[in-house]
């Protein structure tokens, strides 16, 4: 934006220039999609390591907000990474 702002005030002046300029910018797509990336570039994904027996490595999340049955209302759900054997575990979530 700040570029934008100074190529205009070379030659052109109006009230409340800069509040013009910051609303074009901000609707302009063309100005959005050009815009250079801030952010570092991520790194390569390392793969996980091949567990070498059952139970060796799991992974576990929730399902939540579920209706109410028999006074639970989520579930935990735990996957072994070897075999994929899962087991769901019925959770009472606050």
């Amino acid at each position: 934006m700040c570029h934008s702002l100074a190529l205009l005030e070379r030659g052109f002046f109006w009230e409340k220039m800069r509040e013009d300029v910051e609303e074009y910018v901000h609707m302009c797509i063309i100005c959005q999609q050009d815009k250079s990336d801030t952010q570092r570039q991520g790194g390569l994904l390392q793969p996980l390591p091949i567990p070498e027996r059952p139970w060796m490595s799991v992974s576990m999340d929730f399902i939540t907000h579920l209706p109410q049955v028999q006074g639970y209302n989520g579930i935990m759900v735990v996957v072994d990474r070897f075999s994929k054997y899962v087991v769901f575990v019925p959770t009472k979530m606050p």
